[in-house]
């Protein structure tokens, strides 16, 4: 057996090249790099497949997630919660505002933000009276969708804006509504090792207010008014260059084919590894695209281990992520001690991801598994 990868992204080029290639070659003939058609394209066709109203295509997720805070005017004095078991940029994009994140715990089940401890973060700002509740960052951890039935409702009751970060959430659904489009906003992420992935840095923001779909595109472009030069509001250069549109567009019409052999590798990892390690778990209603495959060891112990011997046979293996959000260094200022927020540390302390995507075969999955069990 070769070399096995944790992305493998050259075995999707090799099946995607012609599209591909035909792409790039068709941005170079002309030689519009920036805002050129395909970005259009693109956006029309993710406001197809994720049934939302408007898409404004970023630079990156993390612009994806800061320009609708930028849109709604939040800024310092405001509170803004967010789950404590995810990636940097889902707090980040809070602090550039000058807002304060308020960190939530997760849900040991699906990973994803815990609508109980949502509310009693919302309750303990409301009493303390230092900060104004003002939104939810609600991430789609892994490829499954965070419990937005029961967030929505919250939401509502409390008069805060919700924004799905579905950096990892393309290709999920609960119901028949797919990632993207819950929340007063959604952004999402084309960073490569996403599975839907750019060959660089992009995003992409979802609505279907138009009022906030004007805002998003002047905000995308420096605050512009009629044109680039007329500029009514700070903004930022966040514009997705067009040969990155170009190779998503040909990745995009694979996704659902790639999205269903993800689904069946994370069911052959399940039926194979259940009795040794606790697996990703599907809530009934809920599809997820198993962007990242994690599984849950028993302890920091036993996921060494486990780590150690996938090591040992060359097999990559990651940690997302060894330390929420709360006990970083940058956010020691806000009080947060361990044991705050226990089903996320414990998340930290116990969860590896095993190589996954769209094109994994039956046999790297069989040799990984056969490693794990023997351990």
């Amino acid at each position: 057996m070769g070399k096995i990868e944790f992305n493998d992204l050259g075995a999707q080029y090799r099946h995607l090249k012609k599209e591909i290639d035909a792409q790039i070659a068709a941005v170079l003939s002309e030689a519009h790099f920036i805002s050129g058609p395909q970005v259009e394209q693109l956006e029309h066709e993710l406001c197809e497949y994720t049934g939302r109203k408007y898409c404004v295509a970023t630079s990156s997720g993390t612009a994806a997630l800061l320009l609708p805070l930028m849109a709604k005017g939040i800024g310092k004095g405001d509170a803004v919660f967010v789950p404590a078991f995810t990636f940097f940029a889902s707090a980040e994009v809070v602090s550039l505002t000058g807002a304060t994140p308020v960190f939530c715990d997760s849900e040991e089940d699906i990973f994803n933000l815990d609508p109980a401890s949502l509310e009693e973060q919302i309750e303990k700002v409301k009493r303390e009276g230092k900060l104004r509740p003002k939104a939810v960052i609600a991430v789609d951890l892994f490829g499954h969708p965070a419990d937005f039935p029961r967030i929505e409702e919250i939401c509502r009751k409390n008069g805060l804006f919700l924004l799905e970060d579905a950096a990892q959430g393309f290709g999920g659904a609960i119901g028949e509504r797919k990632a993207c489009s819950f929340g007063d906003c959604s952004g999402t992420s084309f960073f490569p090792a996403k599975a839907l992935g750019c060959y660089g840095d992009g995003g992409a923001v979802f609505t279907d207010d138009e009022e906030t779909y004007r805002l998003l595109t002047s905000l995308r472009v420096h605050g512009k008014g009629t044109m680039k030069y007329d500029n009514v509001r700070i903004g930022l250069n966040a514009r997705l260059d067009t040969l990155q549109a170009a190779i998503l567009l040909p990745k995009l019409h694979a996704f659902d084919e790639e999205n269903e052999h993800r689904r069946r590798a994370a069911k052959r990892y399940n039926e194979k590894l259940k009795d040794r390690f606790v697996v990703p778990q599907e809530r009934e209603g809920f599809t997820s695209s198993y962007g990242y495959y994690t599984l849950r060891a028993k302890d920091s112990a036993e996921r060494a281990k486990a780590m150690d011997a996938l090591k040992a046979a060359g097999i990559p293996c990651m940690i997302y992520y060894p330390k929420p959000l709360h006990l970083q260094k940058v956010y020691e200022p806000l009080g947060y001690r361990r044991g705050d927020l226990p089903v996320a540390e414990k998340l930290a302390d116990t969860v590896f991801s095993l190589p996954m995507h769209g094109y994994i075969s039956d046999d790297v999955i069989d040799e990984i598994c056969s490693i794990l069990n023997k351990i």
